[in-house]
């Protein structure tokens, strides 16, 4: 990675902001990157940008480089004379008590006051053409124009639409116009407000560190477009979908359900799509990391009719070639190695360079050897206390049986101590949070970034995800700005010269 220095960063997703319209957004995150860089922050990691559907997921998403809809600053919408006052007095009404995320109400009121919007717009003015000729949404726009007038998945479309065809899609966006240009209107806005924001962050000396998923899903733009790419029957249905085998975790493993690449397509083109899929990233964000990005040396494959992934079958990935057109911008990507590491994703990792990540909150468990302990930790590394798919750390220590709390806590004080961290554990568990994060911070690897739950001290009432679960999840919003809270992360920053 291109950061040599020693840095601190603090995940949080731009939905978890505080605000006023039921869900973060982009001015939210104007105010956000400000707090940070006045505390010493160097990074700001959020999940996907994507515009979110069914299960309210960022990494399940309509297109893998839209940006959501929900983040559109409404405020900034009222000084473009396309909102009334009233109208945005009345939304702040409405999400007044809002404590978390509310995906439905957002689905029902979002998307209707964006139209609102869109009706008070001059969409003939020359910035919009411009954008809306560059072309870089037309397949999102043809594609959520399809699903608002035909409903379904695509591959419910009569054929022509269905395969994509030329003809098909001019006669939508002929029929339609004013729904394909209200799709490519939204992108617009996002886009725009977006560059806002990142040259806010450059300016305050913040990068953004962004993420994406490995794999894409079924009834997506991307799927829809380039069908040729994935494993696909005749009849453009799955044959194959991701997963990952049983384990720990999981007796029947985790069947996913994305469609999984045809790696010989991509290779035959020397992988287009995923150079410019990249690209793309590296062009929205200063540091991107890959998730899952084990299943680019060996993926987990499964037949697409299987009731769950025990069956599966281990298939070589594209490894190292993937990035081989990427040149110097190899040095803004973060691997995300978490689960079962074999000598492929060593190996991977050593041939491209990237830094790999370790997390703390899994490193207490009495084996020596654990990868995560601190003493495993090094420069080319990323470290974090945790990740938005596992506890919180106090949320961790609050479930641990008594036992195990007393182990936790004794192995927790030896590291401390190794680390020359002069620091006293409570009793009961308090400060263990500040313990993790100063170890974070203390550690040799170049960058270390802590979840905001893990600064704030939040519980599993604030966990962002619980991976294989259905509903419940990415719901977590601060409830106010954090400027306060956070000055002792920005003492701690100072302390171990980050």
């Amino acid at each position: 990675m291109e950061n040599t220095t020693r840095s601190a960063g603090v995940l949080c997703h731009i939905s978890s902001l505080p605000g006023k319209y039921g869900i973060g957004n982009l001015r939210d995150a104007a105010r956000f990157a400000l707090t940070l860089a006045e505390n010493g922050v160097k990074y700001w990691q959020v999940l996907p940008l994507v515009q979110t559907g069914y299960g309210d997921s960022p990494y399940q998403s309509v297109s893998c480089t839209s940006g959501n809809p929900y983040f559109i600053d409404l405020d900034e919408l009222g000084k473009m004379g396309l909102l009334t006052r009233k109208e945005l007095k009345n939304l702040r009404d409405r999400y007044r008590e809002s404590v978390k995320v509310d995906y439905g109400a957002l689905y029902e009121e979002r998307y209707a006051t964006l139209r609102l919007a869109f009706s008070r717009y001059a969409f003939d003015n020359d910035e919009f053409r411009a954008f809306v000729r560059k072309g870089a949404f037309e397949d999102y726009a043809l594609f959520m124009t399809a699903k608002t007038v035909y409903g379904g998945t695509f591959y419910d479309w009569d054929e022509p639409l269905k395969r994509h065809e030329p003809s098909a899609l001019e006669t939508l966006r002929t029929e339609y116009h004013e729904e394909y240009l209200f799709w490519q209107f939204v992108q617009f806005l996002f886009r725009v407000q977006w560059e806002g924001l990142y040259r806010t962050c450059r300016s305050l000396g913040l990068g953004i560190i962004g993420d994406i998923p490995l794999y894409v899903a079924y009834d997506s733009a991307d799927v829809w477009a380039h069908p040729e790419l994935f494993k696909l029957d005749q009849d453009l249905k799955p044959v194959k979908v991701a997963g990952v085998p049983p384990d720990y975790f999981s007796e029947t493993g985790q069947l996913w359900g994305n469609p999984v690449y045809d790696w010989d397509v991509h290779a035959a083109d020397g992988y287009k799509w995923w150079t410019e899929r990249l690209m793309s990233a590296l062009s929205t964000y200063d540091i991107v990391r890959i998730d899952h990005f084990r299943g680019i040396d060996r993926y987990y494959e499964i037949d697409a009719d299987a009731e769950n992934a025990i069956r599966g079958e281990w298939k070589e990935g594209p490894k190292e070639k993937l990035f081989s057109s990427l040149g110097a911008e190899r040095g803004r990507i973060i691997a995300e190695d978490l689960g079962v590491s074999d000598d492929g994703v060593l190996k991977l990792l050593q041939n491209t360079g990237f830094p790999g990540m370790k997390v703390l909150i899994f490193a207490f468990d009495g084996n020596p050897d654990n990868v995560f302990l601190p003493k495993n930790i090094h420069e080319n590394h990323v470290c974090y206390t945790g990740t938005h798919d596992n506890d919180t750390v106090k949320g961790y220590v609050d479930s641990l049986a008594a036992e195990d709390f007393i182990l936790f806590r004794a192995r927790l004080a030896m590291a401390l101590k190794e680390n020359r961290i002069e620091m006293r554990l409570s009793q009961k568990g308090k400060n263990f949070p500040d313990a993790l994060v100063r170890l974070a911070l203390a550690s040799r690897a170049n960058l270390a970034i802590v979840p905001i739950q893990d600064i704030l001290g939040l519980g599993n009432e604030a966990r962002m995800n619980i991976p294989g679960t259905q509903g419940g999840n990415w719901l977590f919003r601060l409830d106010r700005p954090i400027g306060r809270s956070i000055a002792k992360y920005k003492k701690m920053i100072k302390n171990y010269r980050r």
